[in-house]
This record gives structure tokens, sequence and C-alpha cells, in this order.
């Protein structure tokens, strides 16, 4: 072999070897970036992300029991809120021709589903008397008045 092959043969390792180890520190660099990540993610022995990831996916379902808590009891605000004499209105009106000064008087008190009572007061010039009749979604066992209906109309669209 010649000397010029053999320096040719050198030259050629030589560029090998700078080419590996630039490869080389290529992938250290990179290794250590992956590294780096690791640690953000797996943490330094103290609390990493994944023990984070995992106490506040406990607190996101606590969050939705107590959401669930809240949403049930509203609920059942609603049904009482629904339940309660939430409408009235009150009509006067002269009872009687003779008499003046509006002095009598029909008062609804209803729930939102129509349903409660329609008290009534008749004054005449000698006497007072109240009628209570009691309306269940609207409906009464006993016809109502002019008046009455009025209140019942006037509280339902208060």
């Amino acid at each position: 072999m010649s000397a010029s092959l053999a320096g040719w043969i050198a030259i050629a390792a030589a560029a090998a070897a700078v080419a590996a180890l630039a490869l080389a520190a290529a992938y250290h660099q990179s290794l250590r970036r992956v590294r780096a990540a690791q640690l953000v993610l797996l943490g330094d022995g103290k609390a990493d992300l994944v023990d984070f990831a995992v106490s506040l996916q406990s607190r996101i379902d606590e969050l939705h029991r107590a959401v669930d808590r809240v949403e049930s009891g509203l609920a059942r605000v609603d049904r009482r809120v629904d339940d309660a004499v939430s409408k009235t209105a009150v009509v006067r009106y002269d009872a009687y021709e003779n008499t003046g000064g509006h002095q009598s008087a029909s008062v609804a008190l209803l729930d939102s589903s129509r349903s409660g009572v329609v008290l009534s007061a008749i004054q005449g010039r000698d006497y007072a008397r109240i009628y209570v009749k009691e309306l269940d979604q609207g409906r009464t066992s006993i016809a109502l008045s002019p008046e009455e209906q009025e209140a019942v109309e006037r509280a339902m669209r208060s």
C-alpha cells in the first residue's frame, strides 16, 4: 500500500470520527432536553405533575358531586316556590246597588298552577259575609262570581 492511500484512509477515518462526535454531541443535547422534560413531569422528589393531575382529578370529581348536590337542592327549592302563594290580587266592588265606596272585596291567593283560595267579603248595611272558594289548578267546585274570576285573572297576570 502506498503512503498516499494510507493517508486518505486516515483522513476518512478522522472525518468519520469527527462526524460521529458531532452526532454524539447532538444526541447528548437531545437527551438533556428529554431529561429536563422528564423532571418537569416526574418532579424532583417533592411533587410531580402526575400526582398533581391525580389530585386535580379528585378535586374536579368532588366539584361535580357538589354541583349535583346544589342542583338537587335547587330543584327542591323550585318545587317549594312553585307551591307557594305567589300570585295575589284584590278586586274591590259594590256588592249592592244601594251601597257605595267599594266596601266589598275579593282576594285571590294562588300559586303558579292556579291553585289556592279566593276570599270574598260582601259588605251590606247591617251585615258582612265572608266566602272562601278553593281552586285546584284553576277549577272550583263552586262557580266563581265575575269579581272573583277577575281577581283570579289579575292574580295570574301579576
